[in-house]
């Protein structure tokens, strides 16, 4: 049997596209899984903010498509790139044991982010909101492309620091010698929804979609589920600041949710209880 896996073309992204189809040809060793690389909306478009050419969406739409048509059979993606609607008749099968969910500063030697004028390249209005509040004299200029990419214009200057996502650096093997790092807390610097967390989109009820749930990670899942309640219930997109993350503990769910004005709340419940505990935590922002 072959599985057709579509991704986009970027070093994370068939990295990411790699590990599912290890844990696929793990539990299915007959499989022959085959790589489809198919350029987003959000891949061509590079000189505006996401905001300002469909959000989250622009990462997903062809894909989608293209697993609507029958071109694949399943769709790897970022579960934070996700817009908040899936295309008709499409579900999130399953998703892999969650990476490390913490933002990352990484500046060019000798750059002070305490220092006043510390230029910092996101466009990430909740990234933004959060380091403003660790370092009130930080200016920020937006930045767009894969991570290579922005190591790249880290390194020529055009930028004292980037922010990104740790589980892209470590899932890439990248080397950060020559320039400087430093990871938040998910409670300082509270992460975007779904953050470090790889999911795999199917046709619902298909074949290939039990396949991918078997493989799925159960409390990755739950935290993926609750998360995703989290933007429906605020509202949320890739141009509101909204941060939140989710771990299990023995059974048990911690969350931290933060708002558009960056205040924070968190609470705990049992794991598959979580939906009226973050009605409650919501309530109270």
């Amino acid at each position: 049997m072959t599985i057709r896996i579509g991704t986009r073309k970027s070093r994370l992204a068939l990295a990411q596209t790699a590990m599912f189809a290890a844990a696929l040809e793990k539990a299915y060793p007959g499989v022959e899984i085959q790589t489809v690389e198919i350029v987003t909306h959000g891949d061509r478009v590079l000189d505006r903010p996401l905001g300002s050419i469909g959000g989250k969406g622009v990462f997903v739409e062809e894909i989608e498509q293209a697993l609507r048509c029958g071109e694949i059979d399943v769709a790897v993606h970022s579960a934070k790139d996700l817009p908040v609607q899936l295309g008709e008749g499409l579900e999130i099968s399953g998703v892999l044991p969650r990476g490390d969910s913490r933002d990352m500063l990484i500046s060019r030697q000798g750059a002070q982010p305490g220092v006043s004028g510390f230029v910092v390249g996101t466009g990430s209005m909740r990234r933004r909101s959060n380091f403003s509040k660790l370092y009130p004299g930080a200016k920020f200029a937006d930045i767009r492309g894969n991570v290579d990419t922005r190591l790249r214009k880290l390194s020529a200057g055009e930028y004292d620091g980037i922010i990104l996502c740790a589980a892209g650096i470590k899932r890439l093997g990248l080397s950060l010698e020559g320039f400087s790092a430093r990871e938040f807390s998910c409670r300082e610097f509270v992460p975007a929804p779904c953050q470090g967390i790889i999911a795999a989109e199917c046709a619902a009820g298909s074949r290939v979609s039990e396949m991918v749930r078997s493989v799925s990670d159960k409390e990755t899942a739950l935290c993926f589920a609750a998360e995703r309640e989290i933007i429906r219930l605020l509202g949320a997109d890739c141009t509101v600041p909204v941060g939140a993350y989710s771990e299990i503990n023995r059974g048990v769910m911690d969350i931290i949710i933060s708002d558009r004005i960056g205040k924070t709340v968190s609470g705990s419940c049992a794991a598959e209880k979580y939906s009226e505990k973050i009605k409650e935590l919501i309530s109270s922002l």
